[in-house]
């Protein structure tokens, strides 16, 4: 396993993580016997940053990855768990959280403690209940040893929270085709320059970049002067990037823990890309850009939209269905995320307020319906 310095804490961290939210189930329960077996086989073999968090698996990861850490594992990681913003109504909730946290994980410290998924209008709720004096009490009582948060927003609320606080490290999205979305290469470096650590979560992108390749894409690879598989060419992308503290992965498999274990151990040397091996990527990106469908760039200057169109949402699933040949899971997140809101593409009367605000000129109304003709009928 190779090890990196996590920006200002000076804690040595493997560069591969345990992401904790694609653990094995059976009729939608952990399979806690595989799980551990596959944490504490990760473990054994050097890798010593475990992410979990109150929601993930209905609350339950919490609770394996508490047991997984009994005999003497507890010591040999840096765990990280979560602050899930969008369930803080008040300051008292801040305290019962974390209690429980600490109950379920089998602990009485979290080394890594993360503000769960920040945006603007959730962190500045957080503020006005006390974050800041919550954060000061639990670093006090060494309750945690750093705190950062985790990261869903634009490069403009990401710059202000990472501006705002003396923060330990930050988590966010990011992967080749990511590079400028949300806080995007942009923030990584920004957040970089002021020392704190990187986490990088969605290196596969829920595993879009290696599930249900098109022809094209499996083309590039096999063509490629350098033999590596799709996994191996998201990962060398991120760990070639010496910004970068952790990758983390959601491994749901024994099999994708030796993988990944092999992968960070052969690919994890910063600034170490080839040109032959840039030049792969960069065909790789190409290739699934030009599948996208619409020019948008989630800037969210078009929203709020006068009926209540999620427009952003709903063009990032669009093109989901189609640079990465899946109709399925864009159709569920649009069910699960869109419409559940009563944010759908067909509520849209057609005003044509969105597009005198778009900057990029995109045809918002002709755009819609195609999302309804993809992600509604």
């Amino acid at each position: 396993m190779r090890y990196r310095k996590l920006g200002k804490t000076n804690e040595y961290v493997s560069i591969l993580g345990f992401g904790c939210m694609r653990f094995p189930e059976i009729d939608g329960r952990i399979e806690e016997e595989k799980t551990i077996t596959m944490l504490r086989y990760a473990i054994d073999n050097g890798l010593n940053y475990i992410d979990t968090a109150y929601p993930y698996h209905n609350g339950q990861s919490e609770v394996v990855v508490g047991k997984a850490l009994n005999n003497g594992y507890r010591g040999k990681v840096k765990l990280a768990t979560k602050l899930p913003s969008w369930l803080i109504k008040n300051r008292e909730d801040m305290d019962r959280v974390i209690k429980e946290q600490l109950e379920k994980l089998e602990t009485d410290y979290i080394d890594f403690y993360l503000i769960h998924n920040l945006n603007k209008d959730d962190y500045k709720r957080l503020k006005e209940n006390g974050l800041f004096d919550f954060i000061k009490k639990i670093k006090k009582e060494k309750l945690v040893r750093y705190v950062g948060f985790s990261f869903h927003d634009t490069f403009d609320v990401f710059k202000e929270i990472v501006d705002d606080y003396d923060w330990d490290f930050a988590q966010i999205q990011h992967n080749y085709i990511d590079e400028d979305y949300q806080a995007g290469n942009e923030g990584l470096l920004y957040a970089r320059n002021k020392g704190l650590g990187i986490i990088i979560m969605e290196p596969l992108r829920g595993g879009s970049l290696v599930n249900n390749l098109s022809p094209e894409i499996k083309a590039i690879i096999r063509d490629s002067k350098i033999e590596k598989t799709a996994p191996m060419w998201a990962f060398k992308f991120l760990y070639n990037k010496d910004e970068i503290d952790v990758v983390l992965s959601g491994m749901s498999t024994i099999e994708q823990v030796i993988d990944n274990l092999k992968i960070a151990d052969n690919e994890g040397i910063p600034n170490s890309m080839t040109s032959e091996e840039e030049e792969t990527l960069n065909k790789l990106k190409v290739e699934f850009k030009s599948k996208i469908k619409v020019n948008c760039t989630g800037c969210k200057y078009c929203i709020p939209c006068p009926v209540g169109v999620d427009i952003p949402k709903c063009f990032e699933l669009l093109n989901n269905s189609s640079m990465f040949n899946d109709i399925e899971t864009p159709k569920s997140k649009y069910n699960a995320f869109v419409v559940s809101e009563n944010a759908q593409a067909s509520n849209c009367v057609k005003c044509g307020s969105c597009e005198k605000k778009c900057p990029q000129h995109i045809r918002i109304r002709e755009k819609l319906e195609e999302v309804v003709n993809t992600l509604e009928k």
